[in-house]
């Protein structure tokens, strides 16, 4: 064999092996930069904060969580469990003027249990479960985050003074919208994400009662996103 056919077949294969490795990366999704903080928002912003600013030490943990966590199917909700969990929510938040590291726990126990019910991972594996909502609700997992640290800062704790009240108000409201995203149905998510973009702000039916049967206590107001279909 000639050198020339030599150094032919040396490139040849070489270019196989590039073409390959492209195929390779591009079949494991899109896990560069730009792709992640298309897909996690404000998720890739934090990441990347609790990584001391390290973007590729972020990356990688990102793109770790979409490998373990893409694939996953969120299981459907029937009507009855969906408004079961809504009138827990619902009961939870009207504790709040009365209970509100109560109501809290409350709230952080109902989205472990409904997330493990769409598909999740048991809550039992809180950072596990966390992580593949991270993938799948990226733009309201923090809610779930914040609620479940506030809830076990006060767990077996006292009722503290007014800014640890508004502390857990803000986690309440954090947390609904990812429990309204886990209790909406399909066709309802790209109406609900649009609104959630535009930040359309009213109080529920529940709120404007505990508001209304409490307002001369001076407790604080709720306001929160409803970022659902009516009647979802």
């Amino acid at each position: 064999m000639s050198t020339g056919m030599i150094i032919a077949l040396i490139v040849i294969v070489a270019a196989v092996v590039v073409v390959a490795a492209v195929l390779m990366k591009r079949a494991k999704g899109p896990h560069g930069g730009r792709d992640l903080k298309r897909r996690f928002g404000p998720e890739y912003d934090r990441t990347v904060a609790r990584h001391d600013g390290d973007a590729k030490a972020a990356e990688r943990e990102l793109t770790e969580r979409v490998e373990r966590h893409g694939s996953l199917r969120e299981r459907p909700l029937d009507a009855s469990r969906r408004e079961q969990y809504e009138a827990r929510w619902t009961a939870a938040q009207e504790r709040f003027v009365d209970a509100p590291r109560e109501a809290v726990a409350e709230a952080d126990r109902l989205i472990a249990e409904l997330a493990a019910e769409r598909g999740f991972p048991d809550g039992g594996q809180y950072e596990e479960q966390l992580a593949a909502l991270s993938v799948h609700h990226a733009h309201h997992v923090h809610g779930y985050r914040h609620v479940h640290r506030v809830a076990r800062v006060g767990a077996g704790g006292q009722d503290g003074d007014r800014s640890d009240t508004e502390e857990m108000r803000e986690a309440m409201v954090e947390a609904r919208a990812l429990f309204e995203e886990l209790t909406s149905s399909t066709r309802h998510r790209g109406a609900s994400a649009g609104r959630a973009e535009r930040g359309d702000e009213v109080a529920t039916d529940g709120d404007m009662r505990a508001n209304g049967h409490h307002e001369s206590r001076g407790n604080l107001p709720w306001a929160v996103n409803r970022r659902h279909a009516k009647g979802s």
